[in-house]
């Protein structure tokens, strides 16, 4: 806790962090480790890591993020996937921290910006979604910031349309400066179902998605050009990816203090024209 604390002390104001300026990796995989995206023990243990990718092979609606086809790889051949995107080798260890290559997610951060800037260029039509609010959310605003001011066109299909799910309750398709979530009445939801992204697609066809969890897997099954991030308990976009379906998964804790995914966005930022 001392050599994190320590890290923590030597970033920059939260502000700075936010705007976009040169950053020399080092300090950006310090962030990360500090922040707790990646590093040598991030939040998921392998026995959960383990378990998630046995229900995605049993065909478990809830890891298939929407996707058809994902379940067909072996349990083996889906780990192979989680560990060379994370960096470590499970062994034959059943139990204790996975870590994460923060290395790795600065690459995919840089991949990922190079392919955003190219589209924003171009004027891409493109939506930010999210399963994952209060972590994620403010990586996805500042993006959708950038995104704009580089001439993309931030898309909010489907904003307050609503439905009943199975248990009786309603929710909501609902966007914050642009970026989707599902809220019930009273707050956003996490969630891994399709049923949003499904609706905002019959809305509109964007040229592009930025999202996570079925937010991401609906765009996928739908044929459309996605960015997505996946946590290492979280298989099916790496599965898809394997598949040919997806090129850009950004593979990290997506679920800690959303100031700490400054990293990321100044990864992204420095790769995008």
């Amino acid at each position: 806790m001392d050599v994190i604390r320590s890290h923590a002390e030597r970033l920059p104001a939260l502000d700075d962090r936010w705007s976009v300026r040169p950053v020399e990796r080092s300090e950006l995989v310090r962030g990360l480790v500090a922040g707790g995206v990646a590093g040598p023990e991030v939040s998921h243990a392998l026995d959960n890591v383990l378990r998630n990718i046995r229900l995605l092979c049993e065909r478990d609606p809830d890891k298939q993020f929407g996707m058809t086809g994902v379940s067909s790889m072996t349990s083996g051949a889906v780990l192979r996937l989680v560990e060379e995107a994370a960096g470590f080798r499970a062994g034959n260890r059943i139990g204790g921290p996975v870590p994460v290559d923060p290395e790795r997610v600065l690459d995919a951060c840089g991949a990922a910006g190079a392919r955003l800037g190219i589209a924003a260029s171009a004027g891409a039509r493109i939506v930010l979604a999210t399963g994952h609010p209060r972590g994620l959310d403010h990586l996805y605003i500042e993006l959708g910031r950038l995104l704009q001011d580089r001439g993309a066109r931030i898309l909010t299909p489907a904003d307050g349309a609503w439905w009943t799910d199975p248990d009786g309750g309603r929710r909501w398709i609902r966007y914050h400066e642009g970026l989707a979530m599902l809220t019930d009445e009273d707050r956003p939801r996490h969630t891994h179902e399709d049923v949003a992204m499904s609706r905002i697609l019959s809305a509109a066809r964007p040229d592009l998605v930025v999202a996570d969890h079925g937010f991401a897997g609906a765009a996928i099954e739908r044929g459309i050009e996605t960015v997505s991030i996946a946590d290492v308990n979280d298989p099916a976009l790496l599965v898809a990816r394997a598949q040919g379906r997806t090129e850009h998964v950004i593979v990290m804790d997506d679920n800690v203090s959303p100031e700490a995914y400054w990293p990321c966005f100044q990864a992204i930022a420095a790769r995008m024209p």
